[in-house]
């Protein structure tokens, strides 16, 4: 069953209302006929990300979430989802961020897989992603809901391009046969004490795998991943909610270290 036009375009009216004038809104999923349809919800992901592009922004890869088994099933699905990434949600190593424009902000440390080639495949093996990899970066992605108190289901976030609101890389490039991902640790510090621990088996398994996943089911969409896209392969420790003026440091073994300073607070 395709979501209605009318359902569509109601969607995507609270969630850029929400957005323009900073508060969430009620969630999603009862309105996404039948309730709590996914596909309903990655329409309306398309149809702001086709908004999004009409007016300038431009598309540099995109991120994988709910990849840690015990959010799976917190949210009763048995799969990752995914989100977009456009230029103007990028900001440097280091750089202060000012997330005002962000609604409820939380961070968290992941792997960022930068592509050298196309992956165009229905059926993708860890084996293509490893070709395909240029390098990896440390990451610490910024992620934000436009729906109230984060009260989000499967539909909710994906609707939401999977919560994603801004993402920091790391200025390194590591080779990918440099990196143990599966076994790689991580420890994300505020003001230098770590507030998130974990390593690369919390994210799928493996990191490999959160890809793989991600560029069949793109392929399957008519939209695959091209060389150059940024991945970000998904979570490798609880997110965190962001203090205001605080510095955040991400620490991955093998891939070195990420950081950021946030000027304010989202409402």
């Amino acid at each position: 069953m395709s979501i209605g036009k009318e359902t569509l375009g109601e969607a995507v009216r609270l969630l850029r209302e929400a957005q323009e004038t900073r508060t969430p809104c009620a969630p999603l999923r009862e309105r996404l006929l039948p309730a709590g349809d996914v596909a309903s919800a990655y329409a309306v992901q398309r149809a702001m990300t086709e908004q999004a592009v009409a007016a300038g922004r431009r598309i540099v890869g995109a991120k994988i979430g709910l990849t840690n088994p015990a959010v799976q099933r917190q949210l009763g699905v048995d799969q990752p989802d995914f989100g977009v990434l456009f230029a103007d949600m990028a900001a440097f190593d280091g750089a202060e961020v000012d997330v005002t424009r962000i609604l409820q902000p939380k961070v968290e440390a992941e792997v960022a897989f930068v592509l050298g080639r196309d992956l165009p495949y229905e059926q993708v093996t860890v084996a293509d992603v490893v070709r395909a990899t240029d390098h990896l970066l440390p990451a610490i992605e910024i992620v934000g809901s436009r729906i109230a108190n984060w009260d989000i289901s499967i539909v909710d976030t994906v609707a939401d391009n999977a919560s994603s609101a801004m993402f920091v890389l790391g200025n390194r490039p590591v080779a990918l046969p440099d990196v143990d991902l599966r076994l790689c640790g991580m420890v994300l510090e505020h003001e230098g004490e770590p507030v998130s621990v974990g390593a690369g088996a919390a994210c799928l398994g493996n990191p490999l795998h959160a890809v793989a996943w991600l560029a069949q089911t793109m392929a399957a969409a008519g939209t695959p991943l091209r060389a150059g896209d940024v991945i970000l392969s998904g979570a490798l420790g609880p997110m965190v909610p962001v203090t205001p003026g605080a510095v955040y440091e991400a620490r991955i073994s093998g891939l070195g270290s990420v950081r950021t300073r946030f000027s304010g607070l989202a409402g």
